[in-house]
């Protein structure tokens, strides 16, 4: 897909809503600054001064004018399936990423005795949401196996962010979840009192890591301008202490066809006889 010649007077947005949480905005920001004033020197036309915030993400995603996005990979092969290309897989330091590839960790309560997967049938479950590769379709991909009649757990209660899906089985109102890897770094990092409320009990197969997308309106040059920006902000030595704070450490490029894995294991569990997580 090579794009459409650039309209220069698009409405252009960036979003980078992934691991935004209030405590990071700022170094959000500063990331953002470097990548865009990098940007201007490359392009022409619009290039946001700040990022976009408090919007839907799935209209945000397929913005003819998104110039850098980053997505979750389940919707990246559903829903934006030919609407986005893709810039570059950041590399992340946190427990479960492999590189560009990460895993979601399935938490539950400190106290809470449970010792495998199996004693958690009937339990209640907390997901962030229906389109999470990490807190659903990982999840669903490792229940399968051992569901009975398209059943597991007892109750399914949507969180509505991996945030609340923390929060809730730390205080008791479900008892596992599962939470991208890089969340659970970042927000036992932000609250500690958090880390010792909760503990993993296991760790799902791995996937393709969170990507950074533009829209499909924009052509070959756009997309190189972007990914030279963003690579720049990743190796500037005076934003070491923002990478340190979002636990970047790198990128890779990964191609589409890695992400395809995200697909397969809808697949799969489908063919075990669980279609949706229940």
């Amino acid at each position: 897909m090579s794009g459409d010649a650039p309209n220069p007077d698009l409405q252009r947005i960036a979003i980078l809503p992934m691991y935004d949480f209030e405590d990071l905005r700022a170094a959000h920001d500063r990331l953002w600054a470097a990548i865009a004033a990098r940007l201007r020197t490359q392009i022409s036309g619009f290039v946001p001064e700040e990022l976009t915030r408090e919007t839907a993400l799935l209209p945000a995603w397929r913005d003819s004018g998104l110039l850098l996005g980053q997505t979750c990979s389940y919707p990246l092969v559903t829903a934006l399936n030919q609407t986005v290309r893709l810039v570059l897989t950041p590399i992340y330091m946190a427990p479960g990423c492999d590189g560009a590839w990460h895993r979601s960790a399935v938490i539950v309560r400190a106290d809470d005795d449970v010792a495998d997967l199996e004693g958690l049938r009937g339990r209640r479950c907390a997901l962030n949401g229906w389109d999470s590769n990490t807190g659903m379709n990982l999840l669903r991909a490792m229940i399968a196996p051992i569901a009975r009649s398209g059943r597991f757990f007892g109750e399914i209660i949507v969180s509505g962010s991996h945030h609340r899906s923390l929060g809730m089985v730390a205080a008791g109102e479900a008892d596992v979840a599962a939470i991208d890897c890089v969340t659970l770094a970042l927000l036992t990092r932000i609250d500690p009192a958090l880390r010792a409320k909760i503990r993993v009990l296991d760790w799902t197969q791995p996937s393709p890591g969170l990507p950074m997308i533009t829209s499909a309106m924009n052509d070959d040059a756009t997309l190189e301008a972007l990914r030279g920006a963003v690579i720049g902000a990743f190796q500037d030595p005076e934003l070491a202490e923002t990478r340190s704070t979002l636990l970047i450490a790198g990128y890779e490029m990964l191609a589409y066809e890695a992400y395809r894995t995200v697909a397969r294991l809808e697949t799969v569990a489908s063919e075990h006889g669980y279609p949706d997580l229940a």
